[in-house]
């Protein structure tokens, strides 16, 4: 009986065994096959980062790049001599700085007015009942299927007819605000509990209350992607500054970069130079934003 006890114990610890070392074979082959996984897409992830990069690399090599030197024969993918002269014949024969300011003061106003309007029809949208809510959310979020180019004659006039064209107000108030970011704010909010709101209120805050001291600082990561975004998109507008505004001295980057290349004989060299000039100020607000840029999409629920 005892012999018998003792082959029964035996038998099942060689089973236990067994299906430990499956598992301990499953959990390697999975192991392995992570491993395999993450080394397949950091390689993807290199690959698609070479490609989007490269542009911008290109863009350095010829603007410290000698002036001429991308006609001659053959590909460089290095300068044979770095040089600043690009950028002083850009400073000594354009008005950069103006056109910067221009930029500048342009997509300052244009981002503080677009970010305070989205952010207050996003909480309406999200929090205030009223009759035809959803109805007029869908009427703006269809604005966005219509070209800008469908609208430039009409917004001409009406920018002509309150007396403001040639000036900056004739670019920024057109420009005040967005269905896209109206949409982003709107999924934003509804991303935060009610009961935060709702407890506002029962100790006796208004609408206007709570959306200043509860919801509100809340929305760094909100407030980070619409600046981000519409801070690009106003500083890379080209069509409807180049037709709102008549004073050169009120021109902007993108029209001294289409002057810079109208030329009889464009410098390359030199456009290049402006160009980087152009890029690494958005390119230095999406690194310092870029923590706070992929919360607010990932709250926002866009994927």
């Amino acid at each position: 009986m005892a012999e018998t006890t003792n082959l029964i114990q035996m038998s099942e610890a060689q089973q236990l065994g067994q299906r430990s070392a499956r598992r301990l074979r499953r959990r390697r082959a999975l192991a392995s096959a992570d491993r395999k996984g993450i080394v397949a897409r950091t390689i993807i992830a290199v690959i698609v980062c070479i490609i989007v990069m490269f542009p911008l690399y290109w863009m350095l090599v010829v603007a410290f790049s000698p002036r001429g030197e991308v006609f001659e024969p053959g590909v460089t993918l290095w300068p044979s001599t770095f040089t600043l002269e690009n950028f002083e014949a850009v400073f000594r024969r354009y008005p950069v700085v103006e056109w910067f300011g221009n930029s500048l003061v342009i997509g300052t106003f244009i981002t503080a007015f677009t970010v305070v309007v989205n952010l207050l029809a996003g909480y309406a949208f999200a929090r205030l009942p009223f009759r035809g809510r959803n109805t007029i959310f869908m009427l703006a979020l269809a604005t966005m299927m219509i070209p800008v180019q469908a609208i430039m004659v009409a917004q001409f006039k009406l920018v002509a007819g309150l007396g403001i064209y040639g000036t900056y107000w004739g670019v920024i108030l057109p420009g005040a605000a967005a269905a896209f970011g109206i949409f982003l704010a709107r999924q934003f909010f509804l991303s935060i509990p009610d009961e935060l709101v709702e407890a506002a209120r029962i100790d006796g805050a208004g609408q206007l209350r709570i959306f200043l001291q509860v919801v509100l600082p809340l929305c760094k990561p909100l407030i980070a992607v619409l600046t981000l975004l519409t801070l690009m998109g106003s500083w890379n507008d080209f069509a409807w500054p180049l037709i709102a505004l008549k004073d050169p001295d009120l021109f902007t980057l993108p029209i001294g970069l289409l002057y810079l290349k109208g030329q009889t004989t464009p410098d390359y060299n030199a456009i290049m130079a402006l160009a980087l000039i152009s890029v690494i100020p958005m390119v230095l607000l999406f690194l310092f934003f870029q923590r706070y840029f992929v919360q607010g999409f990932a709250r926002s629920g866009i994927r």
